[in-house]
């Protein structure tokens, strides 16, 4: 978290102006100052830009984007258990890939995202109208292109997960059509190829967390390694191309360690994040992934004001876990597991189902329907402090460097081109220092098949196999799930590498491609009559 964060306050005023309303047909005034009357300086000018990047807080809710993106896929699965955790089955659906127009977890994201386009379509059109002075000239192109970077990512997040969807760049109160998911990709490109040269260059200070230069070319570097899912087009030499820019710029490096850019101080100042949401246990609250990964008894080891909620229940899927290398230091970075201790060095026991028992997570769980409250690893990626409250100020990456070096691995390897082993060994380096030969990796290992054993589970085996087809480069997946566990990456890689509407996983079975993009919520569909819903989900 840094001092920029200030700016975010800003947003409360913007979204609230924006997306506030009455049950009641009548405006209630409650100032003689209204958005129509208020004139704006140039004080405003930076407040109103950084509001553009409040919505993102609420990434990490187990009620929006982290559950869509992690607990739909083959890494983490939230079952219930004897503390709760069914809330009517919600989260059972996004494991099983059942879910519907009416779920919540859609809905939210969907909100979420459009929230944020029409905030930067706002700030644009003040911007550009005149509304909102900028002290030079300088900085009101640097600002629109900010914004067009970050409308660019919002709009990225609707392509990847919900395909065809409305184009909005204005804030005229019509009801929109659906655009194509190629237009939508053509618009993405477009916005952050023109936003690119007006963009800082600057790493870190008072530009963390924002949309910079080097963001928004890891953000078109993403769409073009998805660009075969999103349009059915190869963009790998695209995507190499930006991912050199961003090397070459000489302005990142690997951290030392790998929980470096997961810490909650020294985070400004790590050479390995490129964009990254920051939050403050007060000011820019929403971290809250240990609360609904941990058990309440955590509170004592890790000294913590407030107390996790139950039991928990985001952990790790067994398979998943199993694809580790033990020697693998991620391993213990990413989960909590074994017995533990409170910060005294006492027991903890059992206050459930395994009421009195020691408190040992335990890597088996039987399946995605229910667990004992000590089954399953648990969050350990993210440091929680003494003292942390239900949220924390630890700050979530969006793009680290890592995540350049393994884009740029990919497209080697789907290009045929040679280097992606050297690469991904250079990112393997610090998980086996004590083994630095474990580390290496080739080109050919990468095109192997996964190590990932899939399959349906009852009962802790696995009783059926389900499609058993090799995946392309699975070890090059393999590298990501280590990597990036818990960042919410892992859906738009499972669907890049085949595996999310074809293999079998814990409780999970396939439910038809078609699963790849979400279904537009119901609620909308009501509201305009203008829009269809996604194919199969009527």
């Amino acid at each position: 978290m840094n001092t920029y964060i200030k700016c975010f306050l800003g947003a409360c005023c913007s979204a609230t102006l924006l997306f506030s309303c009455s049950n009641d047909m009548d405006e209630v005034v409650y100032s003689s100052i209204t958005e129509q009357s208020y004139n704006y300086s140039q004080a405003d000018f930076a407040p109103s830009v950084a509001s553009v990047y409040s919505y993102m807080r609420n990434f990490t809710s187990h009620w929006g984007y982290f559950t869509t993106q992690e607990v739909t896929a083959d890494a983490i699965v939230m079952p219930p258990n004897a503390s709760g955790w069914d809330d009517g089955g919600v989260y059972r659906r996004m494991h099983y890939q059942t879910w519907n127009s009416e779920q919540d977890h859609v809905t939210n994201i969907w909100s979420q995202f459009y929230k944020g386009v029409i905030l930067c379509n706002k700030v644009i059109e003040q911007i550009t109208e005149g509304i909102l002075p900028a002290a030079s000239d300088s900085e009101k192109q640097m600002g629109l292109a900010e914004l067009k970077a970050m409308r660019a990512y919002y709009y990225w997040l609707i392509c990847d997960n919900f395909g065809d969807a409305p184009l909005v760049t204005t804030t005229a109160m019509e009801l929109p059509v659906k655009n194509t998911r190629k237009e939508i990709f053509d618009f993405i490109e477009k916005e952050l190829k023109e936003a690119i040269p007006n963009l800082s260059e600057e790493v870190g200070g008072s530009y963390y967390g924002r949309m910079t230069k080097w963001a928004a070319k890891a953000l078109l570097a993403n769409l073009y390694l998805n660009a075969q899912v999103y349009v059915n087009e190869s963009r790998w030499d695209d995507c190499i191309t930006q991912c050199d820019d961003i090397i070459n710029s000489g302005k990142f490096v690997l951290a030392d360690n790998y929980k470096d850019p997961f810490r909650v101080t020294g985070v400004e100042t790590c050479k390995e994040i490129l964009f990254t949401i920051p939050f403050d246990e007060n000011l820019a609250t929403g971290n809250q992934i240990h609360m609904y990964s941990w058990h309440g008894e955590l509170k004592k080891k890790f000294n913590t004001e407030a107390t996790p909620w139950g039991c928990g229940s985001a952990m790790g899927v067994t398979q998943f876990i199993d694809t580790y290398d033990t020697r693998d230091s991620r391993l213990a970075d990413s989960w909590l597991m074994g017995e533990q201790l409170a910060a005294d060095g006492s027991p903890l026991y059992g206050t459930y189902d395994k009421m009195g028992e020691p408190l040992i997570y335990t890597k088996n769980i039987p399946s995605g329907n229910y667990t004992s409250e000590m089954e399953g690893y648990r969050m350990n990626k993210y440091e929680v402090p003494a003292g942390a409250r239900s949220s924390l100020s630890t700050d979530i990456p969006v793009f680290r460097y890592a995540e350049v070096l393994m884009m740029k691995a990919e497209c080697l390897l789907r290009s045929g081109k040679s280097g992606a082993g050297n690469l991904v060994t250079q990112v393997r380096q610090r998980a086996f220092k004590d083994n630095p030969e474990l580390a290496v990796v080739t080109d050919a290992q990468l095109a192997e098949n996964s190590c990932y054993q899939y399959g349906y589970v009852e009962n802790y085996v696995i009783v059926d196999k389900g499609d058993q087809t090799p995946i392309q480069f699975g070890r090059m997946y393999d590298e990501l799930g280590w990597e990036f566990a818990w960042e919410m990456h892992r859906r738009r890689d499972a669907i890049r590498f085949g595996v999310y509407t074809t293999k079998s996983w814990l409780s999970h079975k396939p439910e038809g491609s078609y699963r790849s993009v979400f279904p537009i919520p119901e609620s909308v569909l009501t509201s305009n009559p203008k829009l269809e819903q996604n194919p199969n989900y009527l």
